[in-house]
């Protein structure tokens, strides 16, 4: 999404040994590859450019490509899910508060519900006691403020959780992946629990996704001494520079 990255592209003029990363062609064409992706792109000289000629393949700064490059997205992606979570317990949070201000009211509304509900059971000879909606009704009617307490101090620890986690994997932060490690494998019990209760296909996807951000991130982050364990920035990944970027061999 940041573009191409293309230094060859910035210099006055391409000696034989920068043909690994770019060429000026007869007809006044230059072709310069890209140090992210290895694209070979169309260019032109620059009219105004930075530096004379290349540094050398050893002092070229080179952007995140290959295993840390993917490492970054796949971080992002799992920010991203985390923000979602982290806006849907901060409404769900939101909710629980309005009607625990209005527990009164909603009571009252409840139960004038669950009274039209009845007499229209009543005239059509069914038996309310087994709708989705009377259960629900119920439900609602004799619903404690207590109850209301918990699950609102629940849904906002998981809104900040959620969110720290989606700020912090956004950023790359170690401790970020170490947290959302901890609160996703937590969180494995309760899902599996609903799964055995009723199974959905909403359930089933959010049990297979958080595992596999789980597996991702404690093997391929090398997470509490698991693959090696070696902290990811004490893992750089070994580039030959001559081999990537220098000038074909005949």
């Amino acid at each position: 999404m940041r573009g191409h990255v293309t230094p060859a592209a910035k210099v006055a003029r391409l000696r034989p040994e920068d043909a690994g990363l770019g060429l000026d062609l007869d007809d006044g064409r230059r072709m310069v590859r890209c140090t992210r992706c290895d694209a070979w792109l169309e260019a032109s000289i620059p009219e105004r450019p930075i530096r004379d000629t290349l540094p050398s393949i050893q002092d070229l700064r080179l952007p995140r490509r290959g295993k840390e490059l993917r490492d970054a997205i796949v971080l992002r992606i799992i920010a991203i899910d985390r923000a979602l979570h982290s806006v849907i317990f901060g409404a769900i949070a939101a909710v629980v508060l309005f009607v625990y201000v209005r527990l009164g009211a909603v009571h009252r509304e409840a139960e004038r519900l669950l009274q039209t509900v009845s007499r229209a059971a009543t005239s059509t000879g069914a038996d309310q006691s087994r709708g989705f909606v009377f259960n629900e009704l119920n439900n609602i009617a004799h619903l404690h403020g207590h109850t209301l307490a918990i699950l609102g101090a629940t849904a906002i620890g998981y809104f900040v959780i959620e969110g720290v986690e989606a700020i912090g994997l956004w950023r790359e932060r170690r401790w970020a992946e170490y947290l959302t490690a901890v609160a996703t494998a937590g969180f494995l019990p309760f899902e599996i629990h609903e799964l055995l209760d009723r199974v959905t296909v909403i359930r089933v996807g959010a049990l297979v996704i958080n595992i596999a951000i789980l597996v991702y991130l404690v093997w391929a982050k090398h997470l509490f001494g698991i693959a090696g364990g070696k902290a990811e920035e004490d893992r750089e990944e070994e580039i030959d520079r001559v081999a990537l970027f220098g000038p074909p061999t005949p």
